[in-house]
């Protein structure tokens, strides 16, 4: 493809981009009121599961850990 050719496809593009963007000025966005009111403010706690105690948890987690060693489980800091 041309220099020639390229800038034609460059200008007729900015035409339309120019055309549209004017359409949109001429459109009317309603506002919309994002203020919600609610009678509650906050969610209610919740009480901790007595399904599974803290043993139970760190048993879970230390068997999900790729590396542990005896009482911690070993992490990877890594560097960005």
């Amino acid at each position: 493809m041309d220099e020639k050719t390229k800038q034609e496809i460059k200008n007729k593009a900015k035409e339309i981009l120019d055309n549209f963007s004017r359409a949109l000025e001429k459109q009317k966005i309603p506002e919309i009121e994002n203020n919600v009111i609610r009678e509650k403010h906050s969610r209610p706690e919740q009480k901790q599961s007595k399904n599974i105690d803290n043993f139970e948890f760190r048993k879970i987690m230390f068997e999900n850990a790729p590396q542990k060693n005896k009482d911690f489980i070993i992490a990877e800091k890594k560097h960005w």
